[in-house]
């Protein structure tokens, strides 16, 4: 482990950050309050076991930080960020485990996590993850940063969501049967106008022809015809 010794005297005169470490294995918890001795700037606090003695632990200790766990019995890690969030919001949670996957992931930020951390972290990056954490600032291991890479893949915007409210207008008055001078008219606009929005409605809607797109339209709940 390298650690920088000119930021180690610096961060002896700022006050430590106060860390709570929630996880349900002795084992895990004693490794990582050794492996945090070496960071003058990062101070452990307590310990939890489970999720719902994290919560509780919280209205006596008030720690900046908590390394959480998500597979936790009586209350899973997620739940138990959610709560602590809710009702205090300075506190920051770091989730600390080995589970990574799309759906985890996703759910932790959402419930308030600033960072995700794997326990085959180095101690450096550990403090590093802490660190971020008491600033705010989000700390995501790599594979944590693919699987949101994934959610965001997986999560695109519904078709047609890009169409202006012009061609919304342009697309119902199709769906009724107008042509485009009827259209044109209705609108009070040129046929030339209407051909430049029709234009942009068939690209948005991937389609190559006015029945198509309005076909694509009625079974996307885009026009209300």
């Amino acid at each position: 482990m390298t650690i920088n010794l000119s930021e180690r005297n610096l961060m002896h005169e700022m006050s430590p950050t106060r860390v709570m470490l929630v996880d349900d294995q002795p084992l895990i918890r004693r490794g990582v309050i050794n492996f945090l001795r070496a960071y003058a700037d990062i101070r452990m606090l307590v310990e939890a076991a489970d999720g719902e003695e994290a919560v509780r632990l919280c209205t006596q200790y008030h720690p900046d930080i908590i390394l959480m766990e998500i597979a936790l019995p009586r209350m899973n890690g997620i739940t138990a960020t959610q709560i602590i969030r809710s009702r205090y919001p300075q506190i920051q949670v770091v989730m600390f485990t080995n589970i990574v996957d799309n759906t985890s992931v996703k759910d932790a930020l959402t419930a308030g996590a600033v960072g995700y951390l794997l326990k085959s972290a180095s101690p450096d990056e550990l403090a590093k993850a802490i660190r971020s954490a008491a600033q705010g600032q989000n700390y995501m291991a790599h594979e944590a940063t693919q699987c949101l890479l994934h959610v965001a893949i997986d999560q695109k915007p519904p078709l047609g969501h890009d169409l202006t409210n012009r061609e919304r207008e342009v697309l119902n008055l199709m769906a009724t049967g107008m042509n485009n001078r009827a259209i044109a008219e209705s609108l009070t606009v040129s046929q030339s106008t209407v051909k430049f929005h029709m234009s942009n409605i068939l690209s948005k809607l991937h389609t190559k022809a006015r029945t198509e797109a309005i076909g694509v339209a009625l079974r996307h709940n885009l026009v209300t015809a």
